[in-house]
């Protein structure tokens, strides 16, 4: 890659970063009642279980990537006390709000992109991230940002939606995605552009197999997933060895 293409596919990559943060930023005083509306509830059950995959020991490090509000850190936290949780996310007001919960200072918040992370090598025992890698511009780069900072041996897990499979509930799917969760964001954020994009941006995302792949080239091995919510979401685990 010669420098004038260097230059400008970071210039892009800066550009979708800088609309990521400004849309999540619109949209975080809803973020976590919405969430719960678009899954019926049932994200908090995924979480525990991409939380399961970790295989956490009693002590360390553990960071949780892309984090919102902090949903994933908090509830690490409460089910392993002595683990101390790491909350990196590129959005400033999710941080604010998420530092405000109900356990909220007793995790560490960072403002941090996925593709230039601030940490050392090796120092996670764990990495996890919940609707992390659809938003990213490079989804390899943020992976290999993830697999230095992560300890040998360890694991890395990525929660995110899938592109739904053509089956017989494809259609009812695909209206669910196209109207239902837009009308949400409108009646509920105030921004029917924000959960257009959320919808888009699970459409045209990977495959959970595309995405396994990702890992691989990552350098990640040992990878295995699991479809939840009628094939639309996808747990994804894999090692550094």
């Amino acid at each position: 890659m010669d420098m004038e293409q260097y230059t400008k596919e970071d210039s892009t990559d800066r550009e979708k970063t800088w609309q990521v943060r400004q849309l999540f930023s619109r949209i975080a005083h809803r973020y976590d009642l919405l969430n719960r509306l678009m899954t019926f509830g049932q994200d908090i059950r995924w979480r525990r279980e991409a939380i399961r995959h970790l295989q956490l020991d009693a002590k360390g490090l553990v960071l949780d990537l892309g984090a919102g509000t902090g949903d994933v850190a908090l509830l690490i936290q409460k089910e392993y006390p002595e683990v101390q949780v790491v909350v990196a996310d590129l959005t400033p007001p999710m941080i604010y709000r998420g530092n405000k919960r109900t356990g909220g200072k007793k995790v560490f918040w960072v403002v941090a992109d996925a593709l230039h992370l601030p940490f050392p090598s090796l120092v996670f025992k764990g990495v996890i991230s919940g609707y992390l890698l659809r938003n990213v511009p490079d989804v390899v780069r943020s992976l290999r940002e993830q697999y230095c900072v992560l300890a040998q041996n360890r694991q890395v897990i990525s929660l995110d939606t899938t592109p739904p499979q053509r089956n017989i509930l494809y259609p009812f799917i695909r209206f669910y995605l196209r109207v239902v969760i837009p009308v949400l964001g409108r009646f509920l954020a105030g921004d029917k552009a924000a959960y257009t994009y959320l919808s888009d941006s699970t459409e045209r995302f990977l495959s959970a197999e595309k995405l396994a792949d990702k890992m691989r080239e990552a350098g990640f091995q040992e990878i295995e997933y699991a479809r939840c919510m009628l094939g639309t979401m996808v747990i994804h685990w894999g090692k550094k060895i």
